[in-house]
């Protein structure tokens, strides 16, 4: 019987190690397929981790590629405008030395020469013509009318009124002119020989009546026509310095007045110019009862120099 027992111990210890056998044999490749299978996981994984890594630097990189584009159209915008406005300075540079060169003289002094129509304002009276003191002699009185002759100088201060203003010149006139208003007028006593104050007989002596101005004024000349070689100009207000002959009653000769004018000159060649004017004397007051404002009206020839 026990013979029998330790038979059926052994068996049943032969079936469970031979169980266990068998359950290795299967278990075991199972387990090794899972940790090779984990360890592809893993390498899959370190794999798409790399792949994103470099996705991120690619996107990184391609960030910083378009920054740079931006830059770079940027600055290539800026450079286009900065050329635009040299090329625009370029042409206004060149157009005003066109139009200098074109129409207006670039000499900043210029002479003229004027002649032309006078009117005075009053008839003449003096010492030796018409006289109120001593009524004896022919009394003749010079005409109203009379041709005058004259010069100056034109001295160009600023071509754009110190920039406020642009084509508008300022320059500073200093002229000179004489007018006669007659030659061989019939005086009173003073212009007898010998004179009839003295009980001279009747014999008039011919008398010029005559005035010399000298002014200094400012002069605006607007240069917005230069392309047609065209210049008006105006002289708001000047100074004038009157001298007259023969003198008044009160043996005077000098009197102080405003100078007002406006007038237009052509560049015929190059430094070269024809222009007319009107100018008209203004005398605040009197002179001994006589007033010798009026007006002119002619043309010039300027040079410049």
């Amino acid at each position: 019987m026990k013979y029998f027992l330790q038979k059926g111990k052994s068996a049943a210890n032969f079936v469970t190690r031979a169980s266990l056998l068998i359950i290795l044999a299967v278990t075991t490749p199972q387990v090794y397929a899972q940790d090779v299978a984990t360890q592809r996981i893993k390498q899959l994984e370190n794999a798409l981790q790399e792949i994103q890594n470099e996705l991120n630097r690619m996107k990184a990189e391609s960030a910083r590629t378009q920054e740079m584009q931006n830059e770079l159209n940027r600055v290539t915008a800026e450079s286009a405008r900065t050329m635009q406005k040299v090329e625009q300075i370029q042409e206004t540079r060149t157009s005003k030395e066109q139009i200098d060169f074109e129409g207006m003289s670039d000499k900043r002094i210029m002479l003229f020469f004027r002649g032309g129509y006078a009117r005075s304002d009053e008839h003449r009276n003096g010492v030796s013509i018409e006289s109120r003191v001593a009524p004896v002699g022919a009394q003749d009185q010079a005409d109203r009318h009379a041709w005058y002759t004259g010069a100056g100088f034109d001295f160009q201060l600023t071509k754009d009124t110190w920039g406020f203003i642009p084509n508008t010149e300022i320059d500073a006139e200093l002229m000179f002119e004489y007018k006669q208003y007659g030659h061989g007028i019939q005086g009173n006593a003073l212009a007898n020989e010998p004179t009839q104050l003295a009980g001279g007989a009747y014999n008039p002596r011919g008398v010029t009546v005559g005035q010399f101005t000298l002014t200094a004024s400012p002069k605006i000349k607007f240069n917005h026509f230069a392309k047609y070689k065209i210049r008006p100009w105006i002289i708001p207000a000047g100074l004038a310095i009157h001298v007259v002959s023969p003198p008044t009653e009160s043996i005077t000769v000098l009197e102080p007045g405003i100078m007002f004018a406006g007038g237009i000159e052509y560049n015929i060649w190059r430094d070269f110019f024809i222009g007319a004017d009107a100018r008209y004397h203004l005398m605040p007051g009197s002179l001994d009862g006589t007033k010798f404002g009026g007006m002119t009206v002619g043309g010039y020839l300027g040079i410049g120099f």
